[in-house]
């Protein structure tokens, strides 16, 4: 079980000063997150893709990259990488190289987004956006699998003959969760490549979430990746901390009223009670997301929003703390208790490895037996 945070990455007015961060201060203070992240004991850190304001993130890889230099053992990820607007042959390179320089802590979320005027900044339809993602995705699998891709679809330019370079490191792609809120084309796509599912449960009650990733799940097993219990699934999730509950909502009510997320709708209350996001003591983040497991069954990674809608840094550290140090050591605990043996861990880059290693010795040993079957059979006819 993986657990970290993700940023959506806005630049949003602390409304109990009123004061707001510079774009050059957030992009610092997100390194410095990731850092922070990284000391406390936590697995990812995952930032999303943005093309307009409040959000400053643009380039991810360039943020991650960076990252990577400053730390040891994170995953870096992302929440998500947009595979309608992005070349995917682009995506296909930059990732490899910030797979390289990471030394394989890298995986990858694809997602459409939430901003509907980014297609025409790209040149693109949003009336395509499902369409888009399933043939740029296909394009993408295919550039870290095949040596030469020969390639002609509706979206892009043919290739022939093409080499995106560099290759993945030791010849296994970086893992790609597919990321979605709404979308039974997304799951099944996820499902058809034996891919992740991340279901950003931030937004809706859990039943919705419910449905989709039971979609999901069913799909992984009928195209032959295991069992439907051994599907791949992440969660998004929200939290914010205090000692003494009374104390967290107070805190955070005015920074949840002026978020650019959800702010100016629903009240805090009615919120907390509709969807994960959990306001009070670290005991009850505890309760509520060691019960995860009851409505969604046996996943493999849990990230949590932290920094969001104007949270001064120093406040973000803090809730780090609460997070690594009181809520995920207990929740590693019961989320193994009575895990099934079958359930796979978290993916990482030396597991891949692992899994196509063994692949590779298990399909010599089918040739072997075959060859020694072959010749048996020849010896008794003579």
């Amino acid at each position: 079980m993986q657990f970290g945070i993700f940023s959506v990455s806005d630049v949003t007015t602390d409304p109990t000063t009123n004061t707001t961060p510079s774009e050059q201060t957030r992009i610092k203070d997100i390194v410095t997150i990731a850092q922070k992240a990284e000391e406390v004991g936590l697995d990812v850190f995952a930032i999303g893709e943005h093309h307009n304001p409040p959000f400053f993130s643009s380039s991810p890889t360039t943020t991650l990259a960076y990252i990577a230099a400053r730390t040891d053992k994170l995953i870096l990820s992302t929440s998500t990488t947009l595979i309608t607007t992005n070349d995917p042959v682009k995506i296909a390179e930059d990732y490899a190289m910030l797979q390289h320089l990471a030394d394989g802590r890298v995986d990858l979320m694809m997602g459409r987004g939430n901003t509907g005027p980014v297609y025409p900044w790209f040149g693109q339809d949003i009336r395509q956006g499902i369409p888009l993602a399933i043939e740029n995705y296909a394009l993408l699998h295919r550039l870290w699998r095949e040596d030469y891709v020969n390639w002609e679809g509706t979206f892009r330019s043919p290739l022939q003959g093409f080499q995106s370079t560099p290759r993945p490191l030791d010849g296994v792609p970086p893992f790609v969760w597919h990321g979605s809120i709404r979308s039974p084309e997304i799951a099944e796509q996820a499902a058809y490549y034996g891919d992740g599912f991340f279901a950003n449960n931030i937004f809706w009650p859990k039943e919705h979430y419910m449905k989709l990733i039971g979609y999901y799940r069913s799909r992984f097993e009928h195209y032959g990746h295991g069992t439907a219990e051994q599907a791949i699934v992440g969660l998004g999730g929200q939290a914010f901390m205090a000692k003494r509950s009374q104390d967290a909502l107070t805190r955070f009510r005015p920074y949840f009223d002026n978020a650019p997320v959800y702010g100016h709708g629903a009240s805090l209350e009615e919120f907390t009670e509709q969807t994960p996001l959990t306001v009070g003591s670290p005991q009850q983040v505890i309760d509520r997301y060691a019960g995860m497991r009851g409505h969604f069954g046996d996943y493999q990674r849990q990230l949590f929003l932290m920094d969001h809608a104007g949270l001064p840094l120093k406040t973000v550290l803090e809730q780090l703390d609460f997070l690594g140090g009181e809520v995920v050591p207990v929740l590693r605990r019961e989320l193994e208790v009575n895990r099934p043996a079958g359930i796979s861990d978290g993916p990482t880059h030396a597991s891949l490895v692992a899994v196509r290693d063994a692949a590779e010795a298990a399909a010599a040993e089918s040739v072997v037996a075959g060859a020694a079957a072959a010749g048996a059979s020849t010896r008794a006819a003579v």
